[in-house]
């Protein structure tokens, strides 16, 4: 289950130094500007499945990941879900804060353990309005979202189950691919459910069309991950 304690908060101007010098966004800004951001930075530990925030919390702050992964959902009332993305490291999220200043409209999860660094809303559109090199690359990566965001929505709409997963599988596949000699071998743990939030489906539909493309040879199987045997074939599914 997911859990909102736990987790270690804590201030330390040279380890946020460190991550905020590993991030892309802040690319070639001085030392001093990063350190003074530094200054503000609040890091958090997160423990696998720590919250960071939920639907309705304040968006008082934008976080950057250092390391692990994080899951960025919808959660419905009654409890469904569906996964908008993940955040790898050198990502930013929260970023939504930035435009209205208004509550959070959808969930933070770390899907392992993870290292984030908090900055406050105010104290980063500040940063944004000084360097402009930072605003620009921060519009680019709004507009990427965006586009992503109309992508899923197109194939929620129009696409069956077997092109959205050959899609996504493709997806991971470049994301976390590595050569293997049995074909494209997805370095990464994810679950069946996990796949079925990302393409708006269920667990046990993912699992049923998973088995479908294992006897069709599209795709082996080790442990919890996935070998793309023939990437061609699933461009063709996509």
């Amino acid at each position: 289950m997911a859990q909102r304690e736990s987790s270690i908060y804590l201030q330390d101007e040279k380890r946020a130094l460190w991550c905020l010098k590993k991030l892309p966004l802040f690319q070639d800004l001085t030392h001093d500007t990063l350190a003074r951001l530094a200054e503000s930075v609040q890091l958090i530990e997160a423990r696998r499945r720590f919250v960071i925030y939920l639907p309705g919390d304040p968006g008082r702050a934008v976080y950057f990941l250092s390391s692990g992964r994080v899951k960025i959902s919808k959660v419905t009332r009654d409890g469904k879900e569906l996964t908008l993305d993940y955040r790898a490291p050198g990502d930013l999220f929260g970023e939504l804060c930035l435009i209205d200043g208004g509550p959070r409209e959808e969930m933070a999860e770390s899907m392992d353990s993870s290292l984030i660094a908090e900055v406050d809303r105010n104290t980063f559109e500040r940063l944004v309005q000084r360097e402009g090199l930072v605003g620009y690359r921060l519009s680019k990566i709004l507009a990427q979202r965006r586009r992503e965001i109309e992508n899923k929505l197109e194939n929620l709409i129009f696409k069956d189950v077997n092109s959205k997963l050959a899609e996504l599988l493709l997806r991971l596949g470049t994301e976390y691919g590595i050569d293997d000699s049995r074909g494209t071998l997805v370095a990464l743990k994810i679950t069946h459910q996990e796949m079925a939030n990302l393409i708006g489906s269920t667990r046990e539909t993912v699992s049923l069309t998973l088995s479908q493309f294992k006897r069709s040879g599209l795709i082996r199987t080790d442990g919890r991950k996935v070998i793309l045997s023939d990437r061609e074939a699933l461009r063709a599914l996509a």
